[in-house]
């Protein structure tokens, strides 16, 4: 599938070239400058060009695959919240294709690759912080609902293509009834909580370091959700491309806890309640990434996913390993992994 995703960008440059002629007088478009800027797991390509002194994103979201139109609605949601967004310079969904203003080059995640230091990581996580509390004040009335069904399908990558297609596993009924049972019960707890505006991957690769302007630019958000709280602080604590240790996890839980008190948001005003809310909605999030980075590798070609599966794995275990109603899915997990197993505890 990664060939046919080239292959189908390839073949859309052309248009893209010709749709931007005839708007590059109005933007002061260099389309000799245009070249590739990201790609994602999807079948959408971003491009940046220069456009007068500075620079802009081309978004190409091929229409048979994509809808240009969540990322616009949610945009404006998040814009309206006083969230730092791109904004649209021109559009033109018949053809999937959007102008964007440029946040910038270097993402959260690139930022901490290339080396920061303790005070400058603290200082853009809590900015990310502040603005996923804003985040979820906006108005999210408009937004499908993050529910027991959505979570529930989105669940199912996991044995499918985590267990039986990464680690060659046949599970039997009784493994099969453990997940269903950790599934169910995961689900009814993230159901419980208060919903909000969720982006759903509010993690290092979409906040963008910005030189001007409030930090941090965020990205990526068309599939935004109406769902549970605690979602996007376990996305961005248990990052499934960055290793935070518990202690660093812990201190960011807490202070988005005392910053969403704060503004009115509905946390439980026991932290020890909250926690164990966001913990249990990252063990949802984690092993549903552990199916998707799975499939990604298998059926799309995309085997650079699966160097970040250990570090989920982690994650995982991490929180199955601190509540006793998660033993038996550990079991299992123990299994998929060839974990020998003496007395009940894992070695």
């Amino acid at each position: 599938m990664e060939k046919t995703l080239k292959s189908s960008a390839e073949s859309r440059l052309p248009i893209l070239k010709s749709w931007l002629q005839d708007i590059a007088n109005k933007h002061k478009l260099k389309l000799d400058t245009l070249r590739p800027a990201s790609s994602d797991a999807s079948f959408r390509r971003y491009y940046r060009l220069q456009a007068g002194a500075g620079t802009a994103i081309v978004m190409d979201a091929p229409p048979e695959q994509e809808d240009c139109r969540p990322f616009i609605q949610v945009g404006g949601l998040l814009e309206q919240a006083g969230l730092h967004v791109p904004g649209i310079l021109a559009q033109n969904l018949q053809q999937g294709f959007l102008l964007l203003t440029d946040l910038g080059e270097q993402t959260y995640y690139q930022a901490i690759q290339a080396g920061l230091d303790d005070s400058r990581l603290q200082k853009l996580y809590r900015d990310a912080i502040a603005a996923l509390v804003r985040m979820q004040q906006a108005n999210a009335a408009s937004l499908p609902a993050y529910d027991t069904a959505r979570l529930a399908q989105e669940l199912t990558v996991f044995p499918e293509w985590y267990a039986q297609r990464h680690c060659n596993a046949t599970l039997t009924q009784a493994e099969q009834a453990t997940l269903h049972d950790a599934f169910a019960l995961l689900i009814a707890d993230n159901v419980k909580q208060p919903s909000v505006l969720v982006h759903r991957d509010f993690h290092s690769p979409n906040l963008m370091v910005c030189e001007t302007g409030i930090n941090p630019g965020i990205i990526d958000y068309q599939d935004a959700l109406a769902g549970p709280l605690s979602y996007d602080i376990a996305s961005l604590v248990m990052d499934a491309r960055t290793t935070w240790e518990e202690a660093q996890q812990l201190d960011w839980a807490i202070r988005y806890w005392e910053a969403a008190r704060a503004a009115g948001l509905a946390v439980s005003s026991d932290f020890a309640d909250f926690h164990q809310a966001y913990e249990w909605m990252g063990l949802q999030r984690n092993l549903r990434i552990l199916g998707i980075f799975s499939r990604l590798s298998y059926r799309d070609g995309k085997h650079g996913y699966l160097d970040h599966i250990p570090r989920v794995n982690t994650y995982v275990r991490q929180v199955a390993g601190r509540y006793r109603a998660f033993r038996p899915l550990l079991r299992v997990l123990d299994k998929l992994e060839n974990r020998q197993v003496v007395a009940g505890y894992t070695f």
